[in-house]
């Protein structure tokens, strides 16, 4: 077994067809659940500007998430290999999705604004170094093809030192 290569495995079924399945471009829905083995099934559907439902993740949100998602878990490997306590870490991520004539589309950014709560504040400048250092090892961010920036806030009343 190669202990470099991981798969990962998901099951995708469509729940939208009611009735007539896409004989129509508003006849069906756009419903879907995902699942994993072991896991909560995910319940999916288009953005609603695409016909999807406002209650359910959209594919555009979850590549979103996964983004934020996988810059954290790697800035939290960087902090514990650097000394480093995170007792707080929220990130309110950005996108942005361009659409082209031909009915295709791609994202065109995506922005992260990881802030970042440390137990020791005299630690802020080693904190603030380590986005660019997550950012390259990210997995998710080192295999999509747009630009993900990351623009690191501070948390209220933290000054730049």
């Amino acid at each position: 077994m190669d202990l470099n290569t991981h798969r990962y495995a998901v099951n995708l079924e469509w729940t939208g067809n009611r009735g007539s399945g896409t004989s129509g471009y508003r006849d069906y829905g756009r419903d879907h659940i995902v699942r994993a083995a072991g896991l909560p099934a995910l319940p999916g559907t288009a953005d609603p500007t695409f016909h999807g439902d406002r209650d359910r993740w959209n594919p555009e949100q979850l590549l979103l998430a996964a983004l934020a998602q996988c810059h954290m878990l790697s800035y939290f490997h960087l902090a514990v290999k650097n000394g480093l306590a995170v007792v707080g870490y929220t990130d309110a991520a950005t996108g942005t999705l361009r659409l082209n004539r031909d009915g295709s589309g791609e994202f065109t950014e995506a922005v992260l604004h990881p802030r970042v709560i440390l137990a020791n504040e005299d630690q802020r400048e080693l904190a603030d170094s380590l986005h660019d250092r997550a950012h390259e090892v990210c997995f998710i961010a080192r295999s999509v093809n747009f630009p993900v920036r990351n623009e690191p806030e501070r948390p209220s009343g933290v000054q730049p030192a």
